[in-house]
């Protein structure tokens, strides 16, 4: 998928240049001479990283980052004529992620743009694998905590174990001999009933019908798995 950089500046010849060196590397642009319009764009398209000028006709910069970042958590960069510390602490407070003085070289602008963008996206790609959301059940592994429609399951380690083993696994059978050398790291012996005791458990303190679960699935003769 193409990334979306919004540039914002009142300054069309500055967000005309700006636009041909990020098309050059194959980035989507959308321009915007005012903070109104730029808000527009954050609302129809989906926007990878904005560039906002400090100096806009109807609303300045740091203002426009403080709304934006009310509904959204992409990369904002500040561009600005000015090169007071206070105004880049300012930006920074208000959730700007970087800042950057006018006269700028285009090419010192597309690099900042990608390290902001490498940085979002190893640390978007972090949270979704240690947080699992699937119809209500959301399990996060960082926080070991495991909620369904809001409400919090009191899971003990072993529980919890499991149950993110089989979200990591999500859409595959997992056998009960895979599962129990995972969890509980011994030797599976076929008479071992521990697994299906605790995914039983699972399912009674997730108020799952047992004949007919709507997370935890058994699939007979092969294993479990979760929808």
């Amino acid at each position: 998928m193409t990334e979306s950089i919004l540039v914002v500046d009142d300054e069309a010849e500055i967000a005309d240049l700006v636009e041909v060196y990020l098309k050059n590397e194959n980035y989507q642009v959308h321009k915007a001479g005012s903070a109104a319009n730029a808000l527009k764009i954050c609302e129809t398209q989906p926007i990878s990283l904005a560039l906002l000028d400090v100096m806009l006709p109807d609303m300045d910069g740091f203002l426009l980052c403080q709304t934006i970042r009310k509904k959204h958590l992409f990369p904002i960069i500040m561009l600005t004529a000015r090169s007071e510390d206070m105004d880049k602490i300012t930006g920074l407070t208000l959730g700007a992620d970087d800042y950057i003085t006018k006269p700028f070289h285009p090419l010192e602008l597309v690099a900042r743009v990608k390290t902001q963008l490498r940085r979002y996206t190893r640390y978007n790609a972090a949270a979704s694998a240690n947080v699992y959301d699937c119809n209500g059940l959301v399990v996060d592994h960082a926080a070991h905590t495991c909620t369904l429609y809001g409400k919090p399951l009191q899971l003990t380690p072993i529980e919890f174990a499991i149950l993110w083993y089989l979200c990591t696994h999500k859409g595959t059978v997992i056998s009960s001999e895979e599962l129990f050398e995972a969890v509980w790291g011994e030797k599976y012996l076929d008479s071992n009933n521990t697994v299906m005791t605790h995914i039983a458990r699972l399912r009674e303190k997730m108020g799952e019908p047992p004949r007919n679960p709507k997370f935890i699935k058994t699939v007979w003769g092969v294993g479990y798995t979760i929808a």
